[in-house]
């Protein structure tokens, strides 16, 4: 289990860690929406309220956000940038490389985080147990509020007439009034299928 709660906050070792939350992905039609509360908390004290947890990658074409050990979390988003990088922006075979060094490094096996990664076609969490999971309803959340914040999307799926930003909006304020460990200050960025279409390209190495 990745150790995003409060009651696993602590490492092997008995040092507490600065953790951060609630993550949520959306797609309806040809747009995905993701979006992050801005709260990490270090033990049993809120550190930041206006933390950004997602961001664009690959020139814009994917998204990615993280809930776990913050320090974790940049080096796994550095780790997938590469294997972007790689794969020419191939979402899911970056995922799976990702996963592969995830699961086998000694180093990273150590490292507390999850990722929720997407492009304008699929969404994917990626954990260190070597997990590259799907969701079949085009719609999944990660971190100590995930399961407020999907319960409502879904909801809000099923009820119909609403995109993809507006959706993890509504969701997020939702788990942000549920979760003690989720805020509502949040970070929320959409990717289009047209926008996705623009060649792939390699990032520059100084």
């Amino acid at each position: 289990m990745i150790k995003d709660t409060q009651a696993r906050m602590t490492t092997e070792s008995g040092i507490v860690r600065a953790h951060g939350t609630t993550i949520l992905a959306v797609k309806v039609g040809d747009i995905v929406a993701m979006a992050g509360d801005g709260q990490i908390t270090y033990g049993d004290l809120v550190m930041k309220h206006g933390a950004k947890k997602i961001r664009h990658l690959a020139d814009g074409r994917v998204l990615a956000g993280f809930a776990g050990a913050v320090a974790d979390a940049f080096t796994l988003f550095e780790k997938f940038e590469g294997q972007l990088d790689a794969a020419h922006g191939n979402l899911r075979k970056a995922a799976v490389e990702l996963t592969k060094e995830w699961r086998t490094d000694r180093y990273l096996r150590r490292l507390e985080a999850q990722l929720l990664v997407a492009d304008a076609e699929q969404i994917l969490v990626l954990s260190g147990e070597g997990d590259v999971i799907e969701p079949d309803e085009g719609v999944i959340a990660i971190g100590s509020g995930g399961p407020y914040a999907l319960s409502a999307a879904k909801a809000y799926l099923d009820i119909g007439g609403l995109g993809a930003k507006e959706i993890v909006e509504r969701s997020m304020m939702i788990a942000a009034r549920t979760c003690i460990y989720t805020n509502d200050q949040l970070t929320v960025l959409t990717i289009a299928k047209n926008e996705a279409a623009a060649p792939y390209r390699r990032r520059m190495l100084s």
